[in-house]
């Protein structure tokens, strides 16, 4: 059985970001894409547009000094322009660790992503580790 093609544009989107490759990370979002962080830390919101997102992927690597690593568990397409993608995430931040399950909804247009509604399994957890809002 092959796999969906938005499993599969998920996929290189986790694979992207494992490698810190921002130009494919680009290629995969609309030009309006929204990324939704929950919580109250320093990196909550919502991200708006390519350079935005891509802004704060680049801050969740310095904030950890580079330790971030996110291994996906699966990707589980609806056919209807969604992917649930299930992961867990592992940094360090700092004196402090964190390894939390989470995921991330995705939302595909025209083949590519346009908004990312993220899930942590402890939001109080996740925003002691990130650190409180400046």
């Amino acid at each position: 059985m092959s796999e969906h093609p938005h499993s599969a544009l998920v996929r290189r989107g986790y694979e992207a970001f494992g490698r810190g490759d921002m130009e494919t990370l680009r290629s995969l979002l609309t030009a309006d894409c929204v990324h939704h962080v929950p919580g109250g830390s320093r990196i909550s919101g919502h991200y708006k547009g390519q350079d935005n997102i891509l802004d704060l992927y680049r801050e969740l690597g310095e904030l950890t000094g580079g330790t971030l690593r996110v291994e996906l568990r699966g990707a589980y397409p609806d056919g209807r322009g969604h992917v649930m993608a299930v992961h867990t995430y592992h940094a360090d931040r700092g004196d402090r660790g964190i390894e939390m399950p989470g995921g991330l909804w995705f939302t595909i247009v025209g083949g590519k992503i346009s908004d990312i509604d993220e899930c942590v399994q402890d939001i109080d957890e996740a925003d002691a580790f990130w650190g409180v809002a400046g």
